[in-house]
């Protein structure tokens, strides 16, 4: 059974490890929404990146770049006919991850290719961000077992961390739904999984921190 929701346009983001995919995947089932992924594993440079960041990170940040502009474009041509979607990635967070991994003459490459792409990425009409600590984010990439993100520091993560906050500190660009992520399983506990899809459910405008009731008091 499908439940409806007031959104045509959800985005579920985050760091690396924190759930996003697999949380956008289940309320894309539950909605009877068409899914918009970003496609990781299709990425030939990610795994250099990881190996050797200085030598990996442009081209993977490139690829990336290119990968979801032309996945975005085709949404936007098919705006009149859309049905609802649930994505995994906002277009902002590839500027975000660049500022972060890219020095300073390849992220001015970078701001020259984007800005001749004039991506005109369709907005969201909310966005879920899941929050949660760097031991958690280790744990759960230890957990789901990907060779190459074993190479993932705490270091790198932390200031993943930092940027995401102070992305999602300013952004206004439409609803918000800031999620405590640290101890909650959306994706094998149906209880919380139900207590989250009903907060985004009740979630019109705004911004809203979401502790579940697991967390109270935290």
């Amino acid at each position: 059974m499908t439940v409806s929701v007031p959104h045509r346009y959800i985005v579920v983001e985050g760091p690396i490890g924190v759930g996003k995919t697999s949380l956008a995947r289940r309320l894309a089932a539950s909605l009877g929404a068409e899914t918009v992924f970003e496609q990781a594993d299709e990425n030939p440079f990610l795994e250099r990146f990881y190996r050797n960041p200085k030598a990996g990170a442009l081209p993977a940040q490139l690829y990336f770049l290119f990968q979801r502009a032309q996945q975005l474009a085709a949404l936007r041509q098919d705006d009149l006919f859309a049905p609802l979607r649930v994505a995994d990635y906002l277009l902002a967070k590839d500027r975000l991850f660049a500022q972060l991994t890219l020095d300073a003459d390849e992220f001015g490459l970078y701001e020259q290719i984007h800005a001749k792409l004039a991506i005109d990425a369709p907005r969201p009409d909310l966005v879920v961000y899941l929050q949660a600590p760097v031991t958690v984010l280790m744990e759960r990439i230890a957990r789901r077992g990907i060779g190459y993100e074993g190479r993932i520091s705490a270091d790198y993560l932390e200031r993943l961390n930092g940027a995401y906050a102070q992305f999602f500190l300013d952004y206004d660009a439409g609803p918000l739904l800031i999620v405590n992520a640290a101890s909650i399983d959306p994706l094998n506990n149906d209880a919380d999984y139900q207590e989250l899809l009903g907060a985004i459910s009740r979630m019109r405008s705004g911004r809203l921190y979401y502790n579940p009731l697991g967390n109270a008091g935290l």
